[in-house]
């Protein structure tokens, strides 16, 4: 996400929530939000293991 988009996205953010929302839900609803944009960012640049070698690596079978 672009550091342009950030207000734009919030606010999109805040009008999805309930009317009874806390600022628990809010927190919560940001730290996903920034949590599966970095995934995304660590995808885009090669930062992820395959499923296959954490098995191997930690012993687990298929």
């Amino acid at each position: 996400m672009e550091a342009t988009n950030v207000k734009e996205e919030a606010r999109r953010l805040v009008d999805k929530l309930p009317e009874n929302s806390t600022w628990d839900d809010l927190m919560h609803e940001i730290y996903v939000r920034q949590a599966v944009e970095e995934g995304l960012a660590d995808s885009r640049a090669g930062r992820t293991t395959d499923v296959q070698t954490l098995r191997s690596r930690f012993g687990l079978s298929k």
